[in-house]
């Protein structure tokens, strides 16, 4: 039989997928001995089962009711009695972390009768009639599907009447007014009464955590953050304990290391006679931890012990939620902390040279789009004008964008290409589709703990909370600060590192890590020094601790690392900076780039050419330039290879644009007037050479067997830029690809003329060019005939765009706009298959492709050129497929070697890279 409620008891760390990770976490603490208050979860499987049928699974109801009892028995009191009522709260916990992503409902067991209880055993008539009013207004719009608005617009009319700043200003008789209005909202929007009962809130409730994993919010945090839909939440139903019980009652959140910087040292905010919500909410400026050291110093100094003791017993950084009741300090969550970019490079250094992770859990606890993030460009500090406002850094990073002040507003102009930046006196889940279209996220309220500040660090975004001078007016869409206005549309530059917001768009520079791997590593032998010496001040002023942590993992993982990782270069410039980034040849260097610009007339007379004659005499034309393009490159990657890829574009891609050459010459004609001849001429040849579908016309392999000349002049251009390079010492290792190869007999008529032209260059030249030929497979055809063709190549590239275009039958360049929106909100996918590979399809060809190829040729070279050589998942794919490299584009490379590193070592189940 299964089973769907586990005591806290009874459950760990280890059981997230059942649990939860929340109840996971409450098991584990309450198994270390830490002060949790009893609770018990319902699993994941009891919400997969609910969802599925749309009602509760056969024996849940009775499971907890069991498990209620056991909690009322240790309490010594039952769910909402009248005199001294127990009260729980109901708590969402997903497997992965979602922050406000799904419902929460606190206080369950308040009723009529219970509150005048729980004022008379507290001695405290506020607090009951506060705690009453958040059960309603939670309860009515998470339960019972009231907008939420219209309680927040009775509490701030009845604010505004007192002429309270805040809800603490408000008295006992102004919650039960407060109490009544809430009631009689839900009377008139839903037409029944706030439910009496206890133990139908709490049935209700469970059921409404249930539905929330399916809420707009949680599918659209979880297509951003790639998450299943298919795990469900569990659900915590814990006894609650109140933080609002007067100035020695409190509520807070606590990392054990700064989670912006990675810094050591206890870091969060507190907020006396609160609940934990108020906390996350933000609704009221919290103060720094620090503050409750003063006020309640033997609180503090236990809290410090137990954040020490879970981080070493976690191995990380800890985020903890904590509530203060009369002195009484009780431990409500702890996580792995979410952290920005920065800060886990810092903390896995950190936690490496302390002893307590090795080096290569250290390198498994980065990711490559971390690093990704550190490439991006910083303002230049020196460069910008006045500071309009300052708050809390609570994401690093520099963004430039209009502002806006609501969600809708900011989905609407980055959908129209404009960049934004969120303002908001604080957010709320609601906010997260325009968290996730803005640059930038900016709040008046709130700081390190708050909504904006932990999704924001989640999703890698710039955010900065807190900035108290903004006087942010929502309805009027401006705000305010030190005499400055700024209105909606009006662009401002927020530096999440500095926590300073500046009108106008400041000037970026590069990132210190980025000049690191520009500089070919060598900086981080100042910045390991810096930082040993203690000179390294923080993030923003100084980068040497981060540039250190990179440069030691990124050693890590190009120790560890079995796949080879090359770039996709073109020019001379771009292979020299793909060596510097740490590129270990090239992949891919496509030569039709090599004949646009001046060049471009040249391959238009060949087309033209009506004679071998004339179309010989153009390719002897581009041949010494085409020779001059490969030296460079091959200069440039000296002792490394080059795969260079013959020409694969059809040739009307070096042609005018049809339309426009038909009009031209349609309006010449219709003035009377005789058109050029020569726009005459390429009309013909254009309309000669038009396809319907020229991605899967005459390109690639099929231009080189009907285009006499074509690929043997490109054969022969790479054979003497060889030859150029080993007369002036040099150690070129040049490769020929062949692309879009669909059969084995393609590939060996190539291959016959390329090897007859490579042994005229070697006896004209007396050096001998032997290089290694190969091909693209990028049809599903060749993939599933890789046995043959590999009887002709020495070597396979997966060229994955195509790949990817053919096996699913998109056309990249219309379905992205047209219709892959509507697929990633469906769920059809959960990425787009053009950034990351489709394992189970486009995965599967690659997997056969090799499998066949090796089996008919076991020396077969193979390694993969299109984007996803770049993309993190996709990386971790190709080493488990047995490729031998991965190519990407230059500012990539540090990417895939990091990745490629990660792929290496054993996975030990953790996850601290989301």
């Amino acid at each position: 039989m299964v089973r769907y409620v586990y005591d806290f008891t009874e459950g760990g760390r280890d059981m997230a997928g059942l649990l939860g990770g929340k109840g996971a976490n409450l098991a584990e603490m309450t198994r270390m001995g830490l002060p949790v208050p009893p609770g018990f979860t319902v699993t994941t499987e009891a919400c997969r089962a609910f969802l599925a049928t749309g009602s509760e699974p056969e024996g849940l109801g009775i499971e907890v009711a069991e498990s209620l009892a056991a909690l009322e028995r240790d309490a010594g009191r039952k769910l909402g009695q009248a005199d001294d009522p127990l009260l729980l709260s109901v708590r969402s916990g997903a497997r992965f972390s979602m922050p406000g992503m799904m419902e929460t409902i606190l206080d369950i067991g308040l009723n009529d009768r219970s509150v005048l209880g729980l004022a008379e055993v507290s001695g405290q008539e506020r607090f009951a009639w506060d705690s009453y009013r958040r059960l309603i207004q939670m309860f009515g719009s998470t339960v019972m599907g009231v907008d939420s608005a219209l309680f927040e617009a009775a509490l701030a009319a009845l604010k505004e009447r007192r002429g309270a700043s805040d809800d603490l200003h408000l008295d006992a008789a102004d919650l039960t007014e407060l109490t009544r209005t809430y009631k009689e909202i839900i009377r008139r929007e839903t037409g029944e009464e706030f439910p009496q009962e206890p133990e139908e809130q709490l049935q209700r409730a469970i059921r409404a955590v249930f539905d929330s994993w399916n809420g707009e919010r949680a599918r659209i945090y979880r297509r951003r953050e790639h998450i299943s839909d298919d795990l469900g939440t569990a659900v915590n139903v814990q006894r609650m304990v109140f933080g609002n019980l007067g100035p020695d009652s409190g509520s807070g959140v606590a990392f054990t290391r700064d989670p912006a910087t990675g810094r050591p040292g206890i870091y969060g905010d507190y907020l006396a006679n609160a609940q934990g919500e108020d906390v996350v909410a933000g609704i009221r400026n919290a103060v720094p931890l620090e503050e409750l050291g003063r006020t309640d110093p033997t609180s503090y100094a236990r809290l410090r012990e137990y954040l020490q003791t879970l981080e070493d017993h976690y191995r990380d950084l800890c985020d903890i939620e904590f509530t203060i009741e009369r002195g009484k300090l009780w431990m409500l969550q702890t996580r792995v902390g979410k952290r920005t970019a920065e800060a886990a490079f810092a903390i896995a250094s950190e936690l490496a040279d302390e002893g307590m992770i090795t080096e290569d859990e250290a390198l498994a606890r980065v990711s490559g789009d971390r690093l990704a993030r550190l490439m991006f460009p910083r303002f230049d500090t020196d460069a910008v004008g006045a500071t309009l406002a300052r708050g809390i850094p609570a994401s690093p990073g520099a963004a430039v964008g209009v502002a806006v002040f609501d969600s809708a507003e900011a989905v609407r102009r980055a959908a129209a290409g404009e960049k934004v930046v969120l303002v908001r006196q604080e957010t709320t889940p609601d906010d997260l589709p325009g968290m996730i279209a803005a640059q930038a996220i900016l709040t008046s309220r709130g700081g390190k703990t708050s909504h904006a500040a932990v999704v924001a660090r989640g999703m890698g975004k710039v955010c900065v909370c807190g900035a108290e001078e903004l006087a942010v007016d929502t309805g009027a869409r401006r705000f305010t600060t030190n005499g400055t206005t700024v209105t909606e549309g009006t662009e401002i530059s927020v530096d999440g590192s500095a926590g300073t917001v500046l009108l106008g768009a400041a000037p970026l520079i590069d990132s210190v890590v980025m000049r690191y791997f520009e500089d070919g590593g060598r900086i981080a032998e100042d910045a390991t020094a810096a930082t040993t010496s203690g000179s390294a001040t923080a993030a923003g002023e100084d980068s040497a601790p981060v540039v250190a942590a990179v440069d030691r993992i990124m050693r890590r993982a190009d120790s560890v690392r079995r796949l080879q990782v090359r770039a996709n270069a073109d020019t001379p410039e771009d292979a020299e900076r793909a060596r510097r980034f740490g590129a270990q040849g090239i992949g891919l260097c496509r030569t039709e780039h090599m004949f646009l610009g001046d060049r471009r007339k040249l391959v238009e007379s060949m087309i033209l050419a009506t004679t071998d004659e004339e179309r010989d005499a153009s390719l002897a034309a581009l041949l010494p330039l085409q020779r001059e393009d490969f030296t460079g490159i091959l200069a440039a990657m000296d002792g490394l290879p080059v795969t260079i890829r013959l020409l694969d574009p059809p040739l009307h891609e070096f042609l005018p644009d049809r339309t426009e050459l038909s009009v031209r010459v349609a309006s010449t004609v219709a003035r009377g007037e005789t058109p050029e001849p020569h726009d005459v001429e390429l009309l013909a040849a254009v309309n000669r050479m038009h396809e319907e579908n020229p991605m899967l016309g005459l390109r690639g392999v099929r231009l080189g067997l009907v285009v006499p000349g074509l690929f043997a002049m490109q054969v022969r251009a790479i054979a003497e830029a060889v030859v150029e390079r080993k007369r002036a010492g040099g150690d070129p290792r040049a490769e020929i690809m062949v692309p879009l190869v669909d059969t084995v007999k393609e590939l060996s008529l190539v291959r016959e003329e390329a090897e007859e032209v490579l042994a005229e260059v070697s006896k004209a030249s007396g050096v001998t060019v032997d290089l290694p030929i190969g091909t693209m497979i990028e049809l599903p055809r060749a993939a599933l005939t890789a046995g043959r063709i590999a009887e002709a190549a020495e070597f396979f590239s997966f060229g994955t765009n195509d790949l990817t275009q053919t096996t699913w039958g998109f056309s990249r360049d219309d379905v992205e706009a047209e219709f892959f929106s509507a697929y990633l909100e469906k769920g059809i996918f959960p990425v787009s298959p053009f950034e990351t590979l489709d394992r189970e399809g486009v995965g599967r060809l690659v997997e056969i492709a090799v499998a066949e190829g090796r089996a008919a040729r076991p020396d077969l070279k193979i390694g993969v050129c299109g984007e996803h050589g770049g993309d993190p998942d996709s990386v971790h794919f190709f080493h488990g497929a047995g490729l031998d490299y991965v190519s990407c584009s230059p500012f990539r490379v540090p990417v895939a070697r990091l990745e490629a590193g990660r792929a290496a070592i054993p996975d030990d189940g953790t996850d601290t890279t989301k």
